[in-house]
């Protein structure tokens, strides 16, 4: 009987160690296909542990923890964003030594546990550091004031009122807030001058500030305090302070918690600054006028484990990318300095200048219109001007709208077979690139700002125009292209798009295409884009929607409405009827008051979703892709984040883009304006048809967009 036990246990044994067997091996054809990391038959000194990097949650000090219990480490490199890492031992025994004994082993942090897998490498990968310098006028001084300091400065602010109209207190969707001197208006996004609050700042801050003045960091003492306290997973959206509200310098004082905030340019650059608690940041010139800044809500950050000011300053010799870990958030709260302003701003930067007439300033339309194209130059300008300019500018607040997954493209996707190559040309911040796992998914974007959101996420994407995509021909089993086309402003441009999806197909390969529609009502079906306060138009405001009759559905019966007077492209009205198919879309860069109203009123609506990179969600969380289908709460169990949703719409890009409240109150946010090409009834399938080689395998309209199923013949 006892013999009988023990080989039941043998057998036992050896079906885990197969499993994990199994699961080694599928971990190195992940990599292989992901990231091109080659693994090793035989035994070396190198390891790549695979779920054990930064993108899954792992801090460097748990896993070289694991790591150092087995051998002496020589090296321990953990790529930024990564679900993996390389590590290096002294001698070959101790890398065969992990390789035996950390396979499957589970690796716990908190409240999460992840399984580790190891396979030999050749080689560690090692990317050289390009040094991108700190905005021009940004100046960060470390230990700026004492622990002593920040105790009486943090006891100094009162947060037992819930409405303290004093100091102006107020609950926001992301922090708390008290301002002294000047109430900084979100609805506006500038102060009343004339309307000093009744306490001044607190005196606790006069030593402070005399410092600031001593050191050089400002010419007169400020007279407006703003302070925000976040809690751990809070931040504030990237924004511009306006320039005509406050003078040049402003001064941002860290306490409590130290935290990463992220600097970018219009052209896209991007530079992460940790500020370490009772830090001080000093904003002038370009970096207070040109660049935005703002902190991404997380639990977690990736910092330099030498606590460097920033990425972009770390050596070789001690902060590369090799040398990253994670830092935990804590309860952090800001000092924010300003002088107000009593003359009009006359910064070096009158685009971005609202008293200049810059992009700050709001505008119903542009200074002047753009014409539809004549030719391929025409075209091209056009586009990049009201299109690939727009995308790169709000690109962080375009991608916050953009989080839930549509189920009809999630459905295309889980219908792929495990291990197909799919591309997703126009990927956006890569919201569909995680949907299914078992598929290798790249994808693409014109925005270099957009692509880097994606590369942050943990997704693999690359800059490229859609009319000229790297990939060989026939190397996809499957396309999407979802929003896109319709921002091309010629028909050849269209056509062009169209043709450049099909030759990455392989034959029998299937693409997935969807527009958005010049019918926002079809068959007696209003779109979630007209909302029902949009009923009553007047005729001059806007035309009666349209309901496409039967015989409609021919490509022959294809009307002509892009005929504008002058030739000029017209300003489209947000949520009312299109009545030309060529326009001008307007995108409002939202204050925070007004992303607080919009969440109250969709507030039983409410969901969270993951916006971590894909490794960390289950198959069966990524494949679930109904939008409504769960109203609790769904936290980031990697990095602790979340996303605060409304219900989806399915307008291409322009879901969160409500006007309504927003037009009864002054905005001055900058206003943006994109191309777009409408497509009618049939005008879609007619555009695929001219592509040799291909046929529609379906059609259908999806909540004010026409989409297309082509296959590859």
């Amino acid at each position: 009987m006892e013999s009988c036990v023990e080989n039941v246990r043998a057998v036992r044994i050896s079906k885990e160690e197969k499993k994990v067997f199994r699961k080694q091996i599928k971990a190195s054809h992940t990599l292989l296909r992901h990231e091109g990391i080659v693994t090793a038959s035989q035994p070396t000194k190198s390891l790549v542990v695979a779920n054990g990097g930064l993108g899954n949650g792992v801090s460097r000090e748990e896993l070289s923890a694991v790591l150092k219990e087995i051998g002496e480490v020589e090296t321990l490199v953990m790529p930024p964003y990564k679900p993996y890492a390389f590590v290096t031992y002294r001698l070959e025994e101790s890398a065969q030594k992990a390789h035996i004994h950390l396979n499957g082993h589970k690796l716990q942090f908190g409240e999460n546990n992840v399984t580790l897998y190891l396979s030999y490498v050749h080689s560690v990968p090692c990317e050289e550091e390009v040094a991108v310098p700190l905005p021009e006028g940004l100046v960060l001084v470390e230990d700026f004031v004492s622990p002593q300091e920040e105790v009486l400065l943090l006891a100094a602010i009162d947060w037992s009122s819930s409405n303290d109209e004093v100091t102006a207190q107020k609950a926001l969707k992301h922090r708390r807030v008290k301002h002294y001197g000047f109430e900084f208006c979100y609805d506006n996004n500038n102060v009343d001058k004339n309307k000093p609050l009744p306490a001044g700042l607190p005196e606790e801050c006069l030593s402070v500030l005399e410092n600031c003045v001593r050191d050089g960091h400002i010419v007169t003492i400020p007279d407006q305090l703003t302070v925000n306290q976040y809690e751990s997973g809070q931040g504030i959206p990237p924004h511009v302070d306006t320039h005509s509200a406050f003078e040049d310098t402003i001064l941002s004082l860290s306490l409590g918690a130290k935290t990463v905030m992220e600097f970018r340019h219009p052209d896209g650059r991007l530079v992460p600054i940790v500020l370490p608690e009772r830090s001080l940041l000093v904003m002038k010139g370009e970096s207070r006028y040109l660049w935005t800044h703002g902190i991404t809500p997380r639990k977690f950050d990736m910092v330099p484990t030498c606590d460097l000011q920033s990425f972009a300053h770390m050596t070789p010799e001690h902060g590369t990318n090799s040398n990253l870990t994670l830092s935990k958030r804590g309860t952090r709260t800001s000092f924010t300095f300003r002088k107000i302003r009593h003359e009009p701003c006359r910064c070096a930067f009158p685009s971005a200048c609202d008293s200049q007439g810059g992009c700050s300033a709001p505008s119903p339309s542009p200074p002047c219109p753009p014409s539809l194209p004549c030719c391929r130059a025409d075209a091209a300008q056009l586009e990049e001007e009201y299109v690939h300019q727009v995308y790169n500018s709000i690109a962080s607040h375009f991608s916050s709208t953009r989080h839930s997954p549509w189920p009809r493209v999630c459905h295309f996707l889980s219908s792929l077979l495990p291990g197909s190559v799919l591309a997703d040309v126009g990927c956006g911040n890569g919201k569909y690139l995680g949907v299914n796992p078992e598929v290798i998914a790249m994808g693409c974007d014109r925005s270099g700002a957009l692509v880097q959101i994606c590369a942050e996420r943990g997704f693999q994407a690359f800059v490229s125009d859609a009319l000229s995509i790297p990939l060989r021909t026939a190397s996809c089993d499957a396309c999407i292209s979802i929003a896109v086309i319709h921002h091309f402003s010629t028909q050849e441009r269209r056509l062009a798009a169209v043709g450049e999806l099909v030759r990455l197909l392989k034959p029998g390969g299937r693409a997935l295409i969807y527009v958005w529609a010049f019918e926002q009502e079809y068959n007696k079906q209003k779109s979630k884009y007209l909302k029902d306060q949009n009923k009553k138009q007047t005729e001059n405001n806007s035309p009666s929607y349209v309901t496409p009759a039967d015989d409609y559905k021919t490509v022959d019966n294809i009307q002509d409405v892009s005929k504008m007077p002058n030739g000029k492209l017209s300003v489209h009205t947000n949520r009312t009827a299109f009545n030309t198919q060529d326009l001008l879309v307007p995108w409002h860069l939202k204050g925070e008051e007004g992303k607080k109203k919009d969440s109250q009123k969709e507030k039983s609506k409410n969901i969270l979703v993951n916006s971590s990179p894909a490794s960390s969600l289950s198959s069966k969380s990524r494949l679930n892709c109904n939008p409504f289908s769960s109203l609790g709460h769904e936290t980031d169990k990697t990095s602790g984040s979340f996303l605060n949703t409304s219900q989806a719409t399915h307008s291409p890009d322009d879901a969160e883009q409500t006007s309504s409240s927003s037009q009864k109150s002054k905005i001055t946010a900058p206003i943006f304006h994109r191309y777009y090409h409408v497509f009618q009834q049939g005008e879609l399938e007619k555009l695929c048809l001219q592509i040799t080689g291909v046929k529609v395998q379906s059609s259908y309209h999806d909540q004010g967009n026409w989409c297309v199923i082509l296959e590859k013949v």
